[in-house]
């Protein structure tokens, strides 16, 4: 049986303090070599979109940002990145590759879990296939507070049986600290 990975969004235009940590994450849970197929979901604002025109809000139009996290990008193979513009959450391409494989579960990580991976896994829910979320391979570049709050609302909608530790976060519930590097 496959044991798909749904890798959510971990782009370089969502990298941060508080979500830096999570590619290498991503990176050794891939290389233990559990899931097949590795699968990306890439997100993409639309210069007509809601986000510049409710939000004020013009990132992610295009590479760099766009552009899935460098060290991933060994994973990455072009017939399994899907594109998706907003909180679309899986595109109909998507929708059709999972229902069409006929996975049972996929496991799935990645960046924001309040928002985009939140609605990802809730349409992959609504495709009656489980999602498993790997709580230790996501975060939320708002934050701990943002992540949790995501946790808590696919705990609700998803069970919160399906909310699993890969194991990966060190004991650590937040973001790594980065602490000051002397010269």
């Amino acid at each position: 049986m496959a044991n798909p990975l749904l890798v959510v969004d971990v782009q370089n235009g969502f990298l941060n303090r508080y979500t830096d940590h999570l590619p290498d994450r991503v990176a050794e849970l891939i290389e233990r070599g559990e899931h097949d197929p590795i699968l990306f979901t890439r997100f993409v604002n639309l210069p007509d979109g809601p986000y510049p025109r409710y939000l004020d809000w013009d990132e992610c139009m295009g590479p760099p940002e766009t552009d899935i996290a460098p060290v991933l990008c060994q994973y990455v193979h072009e017939d399994r990145i899907f594109t998706k513009p907003g909180y679309a959450g899986i595109s109909e391409e998507l929708a059709q590759y999972l229902v069409g494989q006929q996975f049972e579960q996929i496991s799935i990580v990645g960046i924001d879990t309040d928002m985009c991976v939140l609605k990802v896994t809730m349409d992959i829910f609504d495709l009656n296939i489980r999602p498993i979320l790997l709580v230790d391979c996501c975060g939320s570049t708002a934050g701990l507070q943002s992540h949790l709050a995501g946790l808590a609302v696919l705990a609700r909608n998803i069970g919160a049986h399906n909310l699993r530790d890969a194991g990966l976060s060190g004991g650590m519930m937040a973001a790594p600290i980065h602490e000051a590097r002397s010269t």
